[in-house]
């Protein structure tokens, strides 16, 4: 009993998973924008306040007020100058201070002449840092005030609190939440494209009805060419056995239809003493015997008769041997040695393994994997269905938990399948 199918169309599912692949990078390129912004916002905070302390710390007129070390006088020169550079810059605070770190400047006139709360360096360098003042957390940059002598005489201050580069970066949010939208859209876009695409080659089918539809294709395509094959041969042998009849040599006729009989008696033998057998397999392993004696290859069957009932449908086992040996023949027909094997036989496990090798020159090893990839093919483009079969063969086989390996020296195609649900293992 097969598991219930989702009955959503494989262009449905393609919509979706591109939809979904679309807000995925969208939201992906949304936090991007995001980290991009406040990382830049932060950086142009640090530079803005850097310039403006050096600016103001190089100042004729700080200088020659923080020469006089009166801290009254200077308080009421700078604080003004001070006031008027925060508005222009954008600044939050600025603060002017004596070596010692006593503020002569600030934004709240209660909290001049107290404390500047801040690293000041050990020795007159520029520092910028992240740090918690009276305005709470902020970037700010401390440069020191020199005269001309050397003489250390001050400090400048300037900063942006962590509030005012957040209301910066809510006001880049827009164009981030824009272009986020924009690729949701173009992805979206390019879904529902897919999905028409999609729907002109696979209409409103499920991807397991897909998938069935391609197997019966492929089930048709590979029988069909047997049975031709084999009417092809009978045909020729019959023609053959009339002209000698016609020619009084009854005895080369009866033996040429004979061996006929012959041939094609032993791999019915085979194949009825399996009591678990397939019709369909049956068929299709006589009609690919006659298409290996057209080419000129030796064909080798071993079915043992112990070998259990498929999990795979008849349409999909005739799919999976079909391709198999159809890959394997045409290996065979360009090596050195011109032979196919089939083998069937009971696994340890209760279910079938099936072996298909050939006397071709073999897969290189970085190729094995590959060549179960759909569209890949190591055989001439343009011939029929290259890089379907052994994609297709995986993904049948996979669907009952089987599993496809291949080997080298011959190469060797092995089909695990489980055993038929219901049914223990012996």
């Amino acid at each position: 009993m097969r598991h219930a199918r989702d009955t959503r169309s494989i262009a449905s599912r393609v919509f979706l998973v591109l939809l979904a692949a679309a807000v995925v990078v969208g939201a992906l390129v949304a936090v991007f924008l995001v980290v991009d912004a406040q990382r830049a916002t932060h950086a142009e905070a640090e530079r803005v306040t850097a310039a403006t302390a050096v600016t103001l710390a190089s100042s004729p007129l700080v200088i020659e007020t923080l020469a006089t070390e009166d801290q009254t006088d200077a308080t009421r020169t700078l604080e003004p100058y001070t006031l008027d550079v925060i508005a222009n810059a954008d600044l939050d605070f600025v603060t002017i201070m004596t070596p010692e770190g006593t503020r002569l400047t600030h934004p709240d006139v209660d909290q001049i002449g107290g404390v500047y709360l801040g690293t000041i360096p050990d020795s007159p360098r520029t520092l910028t840092e992240v740090f918690t003042g009276t305005l709470g957390p902020s970037v700010r940059t401390i440069v020191p005030v020199v005269a001309s002598s050397g003489e250390l005489l001050g400090w400048v201050s300037s900063g942006v609190t962590i509030e005012s580069i957040s209301e910066t970066l809510v006001r880049r949010l827009p164009l981030s939440i824009g272009i986020t939208v924009g690729l949701i859209g173009l992805g979206a876009l390019g879904a529902w494209i897919a999905r028409r695409f999609t729907r002109g080659i696979a209409g409103d089918l499920p991807p397991g009805q897909v998938r069935d539809a391609v197997s019966s294709y492929e089930s048709l395509r590979t029988l069909g060419d047997a049975l031709r094959a084999q009417t092809h041969e009978h045909g020729n042998r019959m023609h053959t056995a009339v002209a000698l009849l016609e020619l009084g040599r009854s005895e080369e006729a009866i033996e040429i239809l004979t061996e006929t009989s012959r041939q094609s008696q032993s791999l019915v033998d085979q194949v009825t003493a399996r009591q678990a057998g397939d019709p369909a397999v049956g068929a299709l392993l006589l009609g690919k015997a006659s298409q290996a004696r057209e080419r000129g290859i030796d064909w080798r069957v071993s079915i043992a008769p112990d070998t259990p009932a498929s999990p795979l449908s008849p349409v999909d086992s005739v799919a999976v041997l079909g391709n198999l040996i159809d890959n394997a023949m045409d290996a065979a027909a360009t090596g050195a040695e011109r032979w196919v094997e089939v083998s069937l036989r009971p696994s340890t496990q209760g279910g079938i393994v099936l072996d298909v090798s050939d006397g071709g020159d073999g897969i290189p090893s970085e190729l094995r994997e590959r060549v179960f990839t759909q569209g890949f093919s190591t055989k001439p483009s343009g011939g029929h269905g290259r890089g379907v079969g052994l994609a297709l063969v995986r993904a049948v086989v996979a669907g009952v938990g089987g599993t496809v390996e291949v080997s080298a020296h011959p190469t060797t195609f092995t089909v695990i399948l489980p055993p038929v649900k219901g049914r223990r293992s012996p």
